[in-house]
């Protein structure tokens, strides 16, 4: 039986929980603070099943906040495990897949604390938006390509570090358009696609595809893109161990 652990002694940071959890009860409410999420999902989700079969695979969505991914997965046919360590988001998630009358299975649960339990349990494992809010990154690199099996999956979008992702994502998105709650990320914190390269390489992954992600605030059209240079995705497989 998996047990919640304190966010002290996994790869979380209790303040950035903190953010998360106290706005989880609005999650669902697509223009409120997390209506930019609403937006990409479906470019993130499409991006997804377009790469892997979905149907009856076993996938894990690792930092599933509200479940917004977690239920696009499993209208295209997935098993889906959602984690997230923020209790209220874990709450607002089940109700809201219990609404939509969808079988998944969200837990407050740490990654690693799964990876340990079970590694090697999912074919596809997903981790958007949420590796540039953890204390270490790398870390959790591995532990994403310990839960995926060999030849399995894992798909993780971030923000890039440089000057344009600073102005656009923090300054406009933030403090200029209110897109974001103010404080929802840290310049020193986004990652830079060669970071995310080097830590996949050193966990046994092999980097298949880099894609952007384009979201216009003002008409609300996202889409993928050439340019990685704000938000991107990423796509990776497990290697076997015989490779």
């Amino acid at each position: 039986m998996l047990t919640p652990q304190s966010p002290r002694t996994t790869n979380a940071d209790p303040a950035e929980l903190g953010k998360f959890d106290a706005v989880a009860a609005r999650f669902w409410d697509p223009q409120g603070e997390f209506r930019p999420l609403h937006l990409l999902n479906p470019v993130r989700a499409g991006y997804v099943a377009g790469r892997v079969p979905l149907a009856r695979s076993r996938v894990l969505d690792v930092g599933c906040g509200g479940g917004l991914l977690a239920e696009a997965l499993a209208r295209a046919g997935a098993t889906v495990t959602g984690i997230d360590l923020a209790p209220g988001m874990i709450e607002a998630a089940r109700l809201h897949a219990a609404e939509s009358a969808l079988a998944i299975d969200y837990r407050v649960a740490a990654a690693e604390e799964l990876a340990r339990a079970t590694p090697g349990a999912f074919d596809v494992v997903t981790c958007m938006e949420m590796l540039e809010h953890v204390p270490e990154p790398a870390a959790m690199v591995a532990t994403l390509a310990t839960l995926a099996r060999p030849g399995g999956a894992l798909f993780v979008s971030t923000l890039n570090r440089n000057l344009r992702s600073f102005l656009q994502a923090i300054v406009a998105g933030e403090y200029l358009l209110r897109l974001l709650p103010r404080g929802t990320h840290e310049y020193e914190r986004l990652i830079r696609p060669s970071e995310l390269a080097r830590w996949a390489r050193a966990a046994g992954l092999t980097l298949i595809e880099l894609r952007g992600i384009e979201l216009n605030p003002f008409s609300g059209h996202a889409a993928l893109s050439g340019s990685v240079a704000v938000n991107y995705l990423a796509h990776f497989t497990r290697r076997d161990a015989a490779q």
